[in-house]
Protein backbone atom coordinates (compact mmCIF):
# COMPACT_ATOMS: atom_id res chain seq x y z
CA UNK A 1 0.00 0.00 0.00
CA UNK A 2 1.27 3.46 -0.69
CA UNK A 3 1.25 6.03 1.39
CA UNK A 4 0.81 9.45 0.65
CA UNK A 5 1.67 11.78 3.60
CA UNK A 6 -0.01 15.13 3.81
CA UNK A 7 0.16 17.91 6.06
CA UNK A 8 -3.89 16.67 7.49
CA UNK A 9 -2.37 13.18 7.53
CA UNK A 10 0.57 14.55 9.95
CA UNK A 11 -2.02 16.88 11.51
CA UNK A 12 -4.75 14.08 12.48
CA UNK A 13 -1.60 12.40 13.95
CA UNK A 14 -0.71 15.61 16.23
CA UNK A 15 -4.00 16.11 17.00
CA UNK A 16 -4.25 12.25 18.73
CA UNK A 17 -1.49 12.71 20.72
CA UNK A 18 -2.93 15.73 22.35
CA UNK A 19 -6.23 14.38 22.59
CA UNK A 20 -5.32 10.71 23.73
CA UNK A 21 -1.70 11.51 25.68
CA UNK A 22 0.46 8.59 25.03
CA UNK A 23 2.82 7.49 28.13
CA UNK A 24 6.48 7.34 26.72
CA UNK A 25 9.11 5.47 28.62
CA UNK A 26 12.46 7.12 28.12
CA UNK A 27 15.82 5.31 28.31
CA UNK A 28 17.67 7.63 27.70
CA UNK A 29 21.33 9.62 27.82
CA UNK A 30 21.54 11.31 30.58
CA UNK A 31 22.58 14.63 28.65
CA UNK A 32 19.37 15.08 27.42
CA UNK A 33 16.65 13.19 29.90
CA UNK A 34 14.89 17.12 30.97
CA UNK A 35 14.99 18.40 27.41
CA UNK A 36 13.19 15.17 26.08
CA UNK A 37 10.82 15.03 28.71
CA UNK A 38 10.21 18.98 28.50
CA UNK A 39 9.76 17.94 24.56
CA UNK A 40 7.08 15.26 24.84
CA UNK A 41 5.33 17.67 27.98
CA UNK A 42 5.95 20.35 24.80
CA UNK A 43 3.91 18.20 22.28
CA UNK A 44 1.01 16.97 24.90
CA UNK A 45 2.53 13.76 25.51
CA UNK A 46 3.69 11.94 29.43
CA UNK A 47 7.18 11.58 29.82
CA UNK A 48 8.29 8.85 31.90
CA UNK A 49 11.95 8.27 32.74
CA UNK A 50 11.67 4.52 34.00
CA UNK A 51 15.58 3.00 33.03
CA UNK A 52 16.74 0.69 35.84
CA UNK A 53 16.54 -2.98 35.70
CA UNK A 54 13.31 -4.50 37.41
CA UNK A 55 11.48 -1.72 36.43
CA UNK A 56 12.08 -1.02 32.82
CA UNK A 57 10.52 -4.39 31.37
CA UNK A 58 7.00 -4.05 33.60
CA UNK A 59 6.97 -0.65 32.48
CA UNK A 60 7.22 -1.43 28.69
CA UNK A 61 4.63 -3.38 28.95
CA UNK A 62 2.08 -0.63 30.37
CA UNK A 63 3.48 2.45 28.39
CA UNK A 64 1.94 3.69 25.06
CA UNK A 65 5.65 3.65 23.75
CA UNK A 66 9.21 3.53 24.25
CA UNK A 67 12.80 5.10 23.41
CA UNK A 68 15.85 3.54 24.12
CA UNK A 69 18.78 5.86 23.21
CA UNK A 70 22.20 4.62 23.67
CA UNK A 71 23.42 7.86 24.04
CA UNK A 72 25.40 7.54 27.58
CA UNK A 73 25.04 3.22 28.18
CA UNK A 74 26.37 2.81 31.60
CA UNK A 75 26.24 -1.03 32.62
CA UNK A 76 22.76 -0.72 34.80
CA UNK A 77 21.09 1.16 32.01
CA UNK A 78 22.28 -1.44 29.38
CA UNK A 79 20.39 -4.21 31.66
CA UNK A 80 16.99 -2.13 31.66
CA UNK A 81 17.13 -1.47 27.75
CA UNK A 82 17.55 -5.22 26.95
CA UNK A 83 14.79 -5.94 29.63
CA UNK A 84 12.78 -2.93 28.34
CA UNK A 85 13.09 -4.15 24.50
CA UNK A 86 12.06 -7.92 25.10
CA UNK A 87 9.27 -6.68 26.83
CA UNK A 88 7.89 -4.11 24.32
CA UNK A 89 8.73 -6.63 21.35
CA UNK A 90 6.63 -9.77 23.55
CA UNK A 91 3.60 -7.14 24.58
CA UNK A 92 3.61 -5.27 21.28
CA UNK A 93 4.05 -2.00 22.49
CA UNK A 94 5.74 0.28 19.35
CA UNK A 95 9.16 1.35 20.23
CA UNK A 96 12.26 3.19 18.77
CA UNK A 97 16.19 2.61 18.83
CA UNK A 98 18.04 5.61 18.48
CA UNK A 99 21.95 3.96 17.86
CA UNK A 100 23.68 6.91 18.99
CA UNK A 101 27.47 6.95 17.90
CA UNK A 102 27.19 2.77 16.86
CA UNK A 103 30.02 1.99 14.87
CA UNK A 104 32.82 3.75 16.51
CA UNK A 105 32.38 3.02 19.89
CA UNK A 106 32.55 -0.42 20.61
CA UNK A 107 30.15 -1.14 23.89
CA UNK A 108 27.22 0.85 22.14
CA UNK A 109 27.54 -1.11 18.95
CA UNK A 110 27.52 -4.48 21.02
CA UNK A 111 24.60 -3.30 22.72
CA UNK A 112 22.78 -2.20 19.52
CA UNK A 113 23.13 -5.23 17.51
CA UNK A 114 21.37 -7.56 20.98
CA UNK A 115 18.69 -4.73 19.99
CA UNK A 116 17.88 -5.38 16.80
CA UNK A 117 16.78 -9.06 17.86
CA UNK A 118 13.49 -7.93 19.89
CA UNK A 119 12.29 -6.09 16.08
CA UNK A 120 12.30 -2.10 17.27
CA UNK A 121 8.97 -0.71 15.62
CA UNK A 122 11.19 2.44 14.49
CA UNK A 123 15.24 3.24 14.18
CA UNK A 124 16.31 6.89 14.26
CA UNK A 125 19.63 7.97 13.59
CA UNK A 126 22.24 10.17 11.59
CA UNK A 127 23.42 9.14 8.19
CA UNK A 128 26.61 7.59 9.61
CA UNK A 129 24.75 6.09 12.52
CA UNK A 130 22.65 3.92 9.97
CA UNK A 131 24.80 2.88 7.80
CA UNK A 132 26.98 1.66 10.60
CA UNK A 133 23.66 -0.29 12.37
CA UNK A 134 23.68 -2.12 9.19
CA UNK A 135 27.02 -3.04 8.64
CA UNK A 136 27.94 -1.64 6.04
CA UNK A 137 30.23 1.60 8.09
CA UNK A 138 32.47 2.67 10.84
CA UNK A 139 30.37 5.02 12.20
CA UNK A 140 30.98 8.84 12.11
CA UNK A 141 33.07 11.13 14.39
CA UNK A 142 31.14 10.23 17.82
CA UNK A 143 28.00 11.67 17.70
CA UNK A 144 28.40 13.46 14.54
CA UNK A 145 27.36 12.11 10.87
CA UNK A 146 29.95 12.35 8.36
CA UNK A 147 27.78 10.68 5.57
CA UNK A 148 24.82 12.30 4.12
CA UNK A 149 20.90 10.69 4.26
CA UNK A 150 21.01 9.55 0.52
CA UNK A 151 24.09 7.64 0.93
CA UNK A 152 22.43 6.10 3.77
CA UNK A 153 19.27 5.34 2.10
CA UNK A 154 20.20 1.70 1.10
CA UNK A 155 21.82 1.24 4.44
CA UNK A 156 18.05 1.76 5.67
CA UNK A 157 16.08 -0.03 3.27
CA UNK A 158 18.00 -3.08 4.57
CA UNK A 159 17.31 -2.56 8.06
CA UNK A 160 13.84 -2.06 7.87
CA UNK A 161 13.71 -5.39 5.59
CA UNK A 162 15.94 -7.06 7.96
CA UNK A 163 14.20 -6.57 11.07
CA UNK A 164 10.99 -5.49 9.81
CA UNK A 165 11.46 -1.69 11.33
CA UNK A 166 10.67 1.89 9.88
CA UNK A 167 14.03 3.64 9.47
CA UNK A 168 14.03 7.47 10.17
CA UNK A 169 17.89 8.86 8.80
CA UNK A 170 18.19 12.61 9.69
CA UNK A 171 20.03 15.17 7.85
CA UNK A 172 18.92 18.75 5.95
CA UNK A 173 16.53 16.57 4.27
CA UNK A 174 15.03 13.76 6.31
CA UNK A 175 14.68 10.23 5.00
CA UNK A 176 12.02 8.01 6.40
CA UNK A 177 11.62 4.55 4.82
CA UNK A 178 9.96 1.31 5.39
CA UNK A 179 12.15 -0.79 2.94
CA UNK A 180 9.54 -0.34 0.32
CA UNK A 181 8.33 2.92 0.06
CA UNK A 182 10.81 6.42 0.99
CA UNK A 183 9.30 10.15 2.38
CA UNK A 184 11.50 12.87 2.19
CA UNK A 185 10.63 15.94 4.49
CA UNK A 186 12.59 19.35 3.98
CA UNK A 187 12.00 21.30 6.82
CA UNK A 188 13.90 22.01 10.19
CA UNK A 189 16.50 24.42 11.04
CA UNK A 190 20.72 24.22 11.94
CA UNK A 191 20.03 25.59 15.34
CA UNK A 192 18.43 21.68 16.09
CA UNK A 193 21.99 20.54 15.59
CA UNK A 194 23.27 23.13 18.11
CA UNK A 195 21.03 22.59 21.32
CA UNK A 196 21.41 19.36 23.55
CA UNK A 197 18.83 16.97 23.05
CA UNK A 198 17.90 18.46 19.18
CA UNK A 199 18.07 15.16 18.04
CA UNK A 200 17.88 12.67 20.84
CA UNK A 201 14.47 14.04 21.76
CA UNK A 202 12.88 13.41 17.84
CA UNK A 203 13.38 9.66 19.07
CA UNK A 204 11.16 10.21 21.87
CA UNK A 205 8.34 12.14 19.49
CA UNK A 206 8.52 9.36 17.15
CA UNK A 207 7.53 6.64 20.28
CA UNK A 208 4.97 9.07 20.80
CA UNK A 209 3.58 9.54 17.24
CA UNK A 210 3.81 5.42 16.95
CA UNK A 211 2.07 5.02 19.79
CA UNK A 212 -1.57 6.18 18.52
CA UNK A 213 -0.92 5.27 14.77
CA UNK A 214 -3.48 2.69 13.50
CA UNK A 215 -2.03 -0.82 12.87
CA UNK A 216 0.38 -0.66 10.16
CA UNK A 217 0.49 2.99 10.12
CA UNK A 218 4.11 2.79 11.64
CA UNK A 219 5.58 4.66 8.36
CA UNK A 220 2.98 7.57 8.52
CA UNK A 221 3.57 7.98 11.98
CA UNK A 222 7.14 8.02 12.09
CA UNK A 223 7.50 10.83 8.75
CA UNK A 224 4.55 12.93 10.84
CA UNK A 225 6.62 13.18 13.83
CA UNK A 226 9.77 14.32 12.13
CA UNK A 227 7.62 16.88 10.03
CA UNK A 228 6.25 18.25 13.13
CA UNK A 229 9.34 18.20 15.00
CA UNK A 230 11.39 20.10 12.06
CA UNK A 231 8.31 22.58 10.97
CA UNK A 232 8.28 23.47 15.00
CA UNK A 233 11.77 24.70 14.63
CA UNK A 234 11.45 27.04 12.16
CA UNK A 235 9.76 29.77 13.84
CA UNK A 236 11.51 29.06 16.54
CA UNK A 237 14.46 29.95 14.74
CA UNK A 238 13.16 32.61 13.32
CA UNK A 239 12.50 34.07 16.67
CA UNK A 240 15.77 33.14 18.46
CA UNK A 241 18.88 35.33 18.86
CA UNK A 242 20.82 31.65 19.55
CA UNK A 243 20.64 28.76 20.75
CA UNK A 244 19.69 29.55 23.94
CA UNK A 245 16.53 31.01 23.06
CA UNK A 246 16.12 28.95 20.51
CA UNK A 247 15.92 25.54 22.89
CA UNK A 248 13.27 27.85 24.94
CA UNK A 249 10.93 28.98 21.80
CA UNK A 250 11.51 25.39 20.37
CA UNK A 251 9.04 24.27 23.39
CA UNK A 252 6.49 26.76 22.98
CA UNK A 253 6.53 26.15 18.89
CA UNK A 254 5.46 22.75 19.97
CA UNK A 255 2.76 23.38 21.83
CA UNK A 256 1.74 25.96 19.60
CA UNK A 257 2.06 24.32 16.23
CA UNK A 258 -1.45 23.74 14.52
CA UNK A 259 -2.73 22.38 11.26
CA UNK A 260 -2.70 25.56 9.18
CA UNK A 261 1.19 25.70 10.30
CA UNK A 262 2.02 22.53 8.80
CA UNK A 263 -0.24 23.39 5.85
CA UNK A 264 1.72 26.56 5.59
CA UNK A 265 5.15 25.13 6.11
CA UNK A 266 5.54 21.35 5.19
CA UNK A 267 7.93 20.41 2.48
CA UNK A 268 6.79 16.60 1.93
CA UNK A 269 8.44 14.26 -1.40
Amino acid sequence: MTIRLTPLTVSTLLDRVRTEPPLVQCLTNAVVTNFTANVLLALGAAPAMTDIPGEAGPFARAASGVLINLGTPHEEQRRAMLEAAEAANDSGTPWVLDPVAVGSLPVRTALAAELLGYRPTAIRGNASEIIALAGLGSGGRGVDATDDPETALPAAVLLAEKHGSVVAVSGPTDLITDGVQTIRISNGDPLLTRVTGGGCALGAVTAAFLAVADDGGGLAAAAAATAVYTAAAEPAAQASSGPGSFAAGFLDALAAITGQDLEQRLVIA
